[in-house]
């Protein structure tokens, strides 16, 4: 039986372990689809799943990672086979074996083929984080132009908010964003960021349910108290998409930014974005929506290197994309 490694995470009397285990092909669960994983990205959301939360994973042993790029070794669909393909979200890495293992088993349906224009590498420098603010600036450009005003980003140094200032900005946007690390300003600025507000200032902002009207959309990456500020600052029909929770999972806010500015609140769920639109968003991102800065503020580490990635995350102390190689490079 051929064997692979991975980053295996057990339930055991002293608490939560993990290693870098040697596995049997048959730990994997069954699925149409096999492919061979030459890299994966290092989220918040893995980093909760291999420390034993069961909000993320159920059951363990477990490897995590919701996302992978590979070649398909076997599958159902004889046109997939040897073809670079993408596989993000879905159960991935979260109660199904993710891509944090040198192999997955995966339904043929949450298969992407990799645009031609876009190396593996790359597909993980954007990972969920680029497809989730790639999701979010599509929703939110359907009804919204460069010319209606600024678009503020929560989170602008996290994954999906900083992918969202390059997409943005990119596409013509002015670009607001609210961040408490000063020694990225810089780097927030590079990105396209024409102003950079402190979380403080956002905060300690005296209370009104309405405030003035300074941008035409929002895309909330953190939730919590700063999704709420931001509520009040948003303009006559402006469009707020959120996708995270790391301030909070609810939020008090008052109604009259939806009845008296008809605002509307879009939530963003990547992980089971329709199939149709999952390739479209790719295909953009590969082409007409690829920015000149996606390889900048991008971390590579090997596999046995996660353990420590993941605890920096948690402590708050992990900074743009971690890129987690699993074999070499067919690129």
């Amino acid at each position: 039986m051929k064997t692979y490694k991975a980053l295996y995470i057990e339930e055991t009397e002293d608490g939560i372990k993990q290693s870098i285990a040697t596995l049997n092909l048959n730990h994997l669960k069954k699925h149409e689809t096999l492919i061979k994983v030459y890299y994966s990205s290092l989220n918040y959301k893995d980093a909760l799943s291999a420390t034993g939360n069961k909000g993320v994973t159920r059951k363990y042993p477990h490897t995590p990672g919701i996302d992978a790029v590979g070649i398909v070794m076997h599958s159902n669909c004889p046109d997939l086979v040897n073809r670079k393909v993408i596989v993000t979200g879905y159960d991935l890495g979260m109660n199904t074996f993710g891509g944090f293992g040198e192999y997955i088993s995966v339904p043929t349906e949450w298969v992407v083929p990799l645009p031609e224009s876009l190396t593996m590498a790359e597909s993980m420098m954007y990972g969920t984080a680029g497809f989730t603010a790639a999701l979010s600036v599509y929703k939110l450009k359907q009804e919204i132009k460069p010319n209606d005003g600024p678009i503020l980003v929560t989170g602008g140094t996290g994954g999906v908010g900083s992918m969202a200032i390059r997409l943005l900005s990119r596409l013509g946007y002015e670009v607001h964003t609210i961040s408490g690390k000063e020694k990225m300003y810089p780097q927030l600025e590079n990105w396209g960021a024409k102003q950079i507000i402190g979380h403080e200032s956002l905060l300690q902002e005296p209370y009104k349910p309405l405030m003035k009207g300074l941008y035409a959309g929002v895309i909330d990456t953190i939730g919590g108290d700063f999704l709420a500020a931001a509520l009040r600052f948003v303009k006559m029909n402006g469009i707020v998409t959120t996708c995270g929770n790391i301030r909070g999972q609810s939020f008090n806010a008052s109604i009259f930014p939806f009845i008296l500015r008809g605002i509307r609140l879009q939530g963003i769920t990547s992980a089971s974005c329709d199939y149709e639109t999952r390739t479209t968003l790719w295909t953009l991102l590969a082409s007409d929506w690829k920015f000149d800065t996606l390889h900048e503020a991008v971390k590579e580490i090997q596999l046995e290197e996660l353990p420590e990635s993941i605890d920096l995350m948690l402590q708050g102390k992990s900074m743009g994309r971690i890129l987690v190689k699993l074999n070499r490079p067919k690129d």
